[in-house]
């Protein structure tokens, strides 16, 4: 059973604490604007400037390795494994400005390239934890996520005031054990996108009401109600977990699955059924999932008798 951090710092005494943010897409944006409503000192890098310089907030840098000069911890959101190796190791990469200070990556990224990365920032006297969290943009802005914890436990008590900042934190295990852990978590995720999107289509085809149909199924997975607006009404914009973002966690946690030799038929399924959703609108949200299903048949008087 995971069980939350006992909370035993005073914020007040933290909070002068010098964080780097790299990286400001819908989470780290709200990250970032969490993180300075309750006092930290920011600095924040965007590949986009002016995004950052949009956002209002702390100090634009002009590149990762100059954002995270002089901080005390490195808190980066970047979109995959790709982007976290680009910006921690491209020209001008975070790496060439560590130098003591904690990184923490809460990036969906699996481990693979947490491990990439911990031995270049410890070159430099840098340690790494990875911290990726689950919930959406209003979790963040009401310092409720929670936050999966990878690292080694003095490492992690560094981290603390921060992610605590953002949500419930749970050490979870050693270093990459929390991108594992997310990794089986969007998995379900999909699991549940997928089977309910098919029984709301299923129950509507046999004669039910839509709306019926969702509230019981909501009942059995609640992080369906969520999405209500796209199961029941079909508005799956602006999205909360893009279809595209969904399909490339489930490639991640297929790889670390199936290298570890765990039979997983129903996530290879649900990957090639969030796929097909994807090429027609992979920036959709991932109730879109649901017009995978043919549109319910017309129903007729005495539909469902026999």
């Amino acid at each position: 059973m995971l069980c939350p951090e006992t909370k035993g710092h005073d914020m007040g005494s933290v909070n002068s604490m010098r964080i780097a943010v790299l990286g400001l897409g819908k989470m780290g944006s709200a990250m970032a604007l969490r993180l300075e409503r309750v006092g930290f000192d920011l600095t924040v890098w965007n590949r986009t400037r002016s995004r950052a310089e949009e956002l209002g907030i702390g100090m634009v840098a002009d590149t990762p390795a100059a954002a995270v000069r002089g901080v005390d911890l490195v808190l980066s959101s970047l979109t995959g494994p790709d982007a976290v190796r680009d910006v921690y190791r491209g020209p001008d990469g975070a790496a060439q400005g560590a130098s003591g200070q904690l990184f923490v990556d809460v990036s969906t990224t699996g481990p693979d390239v947490v491990f990439e990365m911990d031995p270049v920032l410890r070159e430099h006297g840098s340690p790494l934890v990875d911290a990726p969290v689950l919930g959406t943009v209003t979790a963040v802005e009401s310092g409720s996520l929670v936050v999966l914890v990878g690292g080694a436990e003095p490492d992690v008590v560094r981290a603390r005031p921060v992610l605590e900042a953002l949500g419930e934190m749970h050490h979870v295990g050693g270093l990459g054990s929390g991108a594992r852990l997310k990794l089986v978590a969007n998995s379900m995720l999909g699991l549940l996108s997928v089977g309910g999107a098919e029984l709301l289509a299923a129950g509507e085809r046999s004669g039910l009401d839509r709306e019926a149909v969702f509230s019981i199924l909501a009942r059995y997975a609640p992080n369906l109600e969520s999405r209500r607006k796209g199961y029941v009404e079909g508005r799956h914009s602006p999205p909360m977990f893009a279809i595209r973002d969904m399909l490339k966690d489930l490639d991640l946690g297929l790889c670390l699955f199936q290298r570890g030799g765990a039979p997983v038929p129903l996530t290879a399924l649900v990957r090639e059924l969030v796929a097909e959703t994807a090429q027609a609108d992979a920036s959709l949200d991932l109730s879109a999932i649901a017009t995978r299903y043919a549109p319910p048949l017309p129903q007729r008087s005495g539909a469902g008798r026999r």
